[in-house]
């Protein structure tokens, strides 16, 4: 199943210009069967994403969030609310709650603004579910960093496009091998292992193909 896990929509990112209603009904368009909108520091509320979902035909869509750390931004999933994470979080504090929830997480564009990802990891060991390896606010630099460090480590690659604007929806992606169904199977498939990132074709891609 092919999943874009990281975008935001314009009713909870101010810098988004997507309406969820053109999301639902554009992301089967370019060969999505999931979606997990991570607005800034915000997740959807449970009848909220009940009511999109219920105009979604097939499609999955599901509410994770973009969390602005200390040290950069994490993609949290499967969290029961934001409550204990407020913007400008310790990395450490927010790794706490993630895994008291039995939650995931993944590295949003690492690297990004020269943040010290390297040393992230030094300090609080390999403990992400993944890495975003690629999606449309990754450069090559980054990419290449990305890399090296899922080549040393136990971390994984995902790929997701980060998007902000309509065309920008499904760049890249991820493909999970399980069915997923609920947001507690997409935790699941993230801590499992089973995935690998894609990328959409006939679109420029930031930072190349994903394989």
């Amino acid at each position: 199943m092919r999943f874009d896990h990281h975008l935001h929509t314009s009713r909870h990112s101010p810098d988004s210009v997507i309406d969820p209603l053109e999301l639902i009904e554009r992301a089967p368009r370019v060969g999505l069967q999931g979606v997990v909108i991570t607005e800034h520091d915000h997740q959807w509320a449970p009848d909220e994403l009940a009511d999109l979902a219920s105009r979604a035909g097939d499609l999955r869509v599901f509410s994770g969030a973009e969390i602005s750390a200390r040290e950069g931004h994490f993609l949290v999933y499967g969290l029961p609310s934001l409550a204990d994470v407020e913007p400008g979080i310790r990395v450490a504090d927010l790794l706490k709650v993630v895994r008291g929830h039995k939650a995931a997480i993944v590295a949003a564009h690492p690297f990004r603004w020269g943040q010290p990802f390297d040393a992230i990891v030094a300090e609080n060991g390999p403990a992400f579910d993944a890495i975003e390896l690629v999606s449309n606010n990754v450069t090559d630099e980054t990419r290449s960093l990305a890399e090296r460090l899922i080549g040393r480590t136990p971390m994984r690659a995902t790929g997701s496009s980060d998007a902000h604007e309509i065309d920008v929806v499904g760049c890249y992606f991820t493909e999970f091998s399980t069915p997923i169904r609920s947001m507690a199977d997409f935790v699941s498939a993230l801590q499992a292992g089973g995935f690998r990132p894609g990328h959409r074709r006939g679109i420029r891609l930031s930072c190349g193909p994903a394989d």
